[in-house]
């Protein structure tokens, strides 16, 4: 059930977001903040247990008011819910931000959580996965796992943020990111300035 109702009525996009343990909670909230003010976009929200504690501890934000701003939220631990089918249409899933334990299960499908569950899913169904990946430096281990994601349809699109718009503060670097996010869901969005010639 949607906990609030959308302007026109029509739900034109169905996207699923999770958020895993991994430092960068802000990419979540504020992926979930541009969905909730675009229209015709339902969202399905799956956080994970660590994804909760660095929630806590890197923002101001509640559990209660995160949850609000999607219109349906999922227990990582209820393996039944709708987006744990291929038979239940979504566009894609964005996992923002993508722990390494989360790049890894995703690789090797290994689908003991509904976030991994879902993330699998989007991927056997051709769906569009986008993994916001945080960690730096990276292992070889964390590489060949980005790769395998790859060559089985994932776009890896880590929070790497570019400087030609001249970003002023900590939210202009991660709108970047989200939007640039968005764009690979169709999703339109004037998060950031675009590059237009130089």
């Amino acid at each position: 059930m949607s906990l609030l109702p959308r302007l026109e009525g029509i739900i034109l996009k169905r996207i699923i977001v999770g958020i895993s343990g991994a430092s960068g909670a802000i990419y979540g909230l504020r992926l979930l903040e541009v969905l909730r003010q675009t229209p015709d976009v339902e969202t399905h929200l799956i956080v994970s247990d660590s994804a909760r504690l660095i929630l806590d501890h890197e923002t101001s934000a509640v559990q209660e008011s995160i949850e609000s701003l999607a219109d349906r939220v999922h227990s990582p631990r209820n393996l039944a819910a709708c987006v744990s089918s291929g038979s239940f249409k979504t566009d894609g899933m964005i996992v923002a931000p993508c722990s390494m334990k989360s790049l890894s299960m995703i690789a090797n499908s290994i689908n003991d959580n509904l976030l991994i569950r879902a993330a699998d899913v989007t991927l056997k169904e051709r769906r569009k996965l986008v993994l916001i990946v945080r960690e730096t430096p990276l292992h070889l281990g964390h590489l060949r796992h980005m790769i395998s994601v790859t060559e089985m349809g994932g776009i890896i699109l880590p929070p790497v943020p570019s400087f030609y718009h001249k970003p002023k503060t900590i939210m202009d670097i991660v709108d970047q990111t989200i939007g640039k996010a968005l764009d690979q869901l169709a999703i339109p969005n004037q998060l950031f300035e675009r590059w237009a010639g130089g």
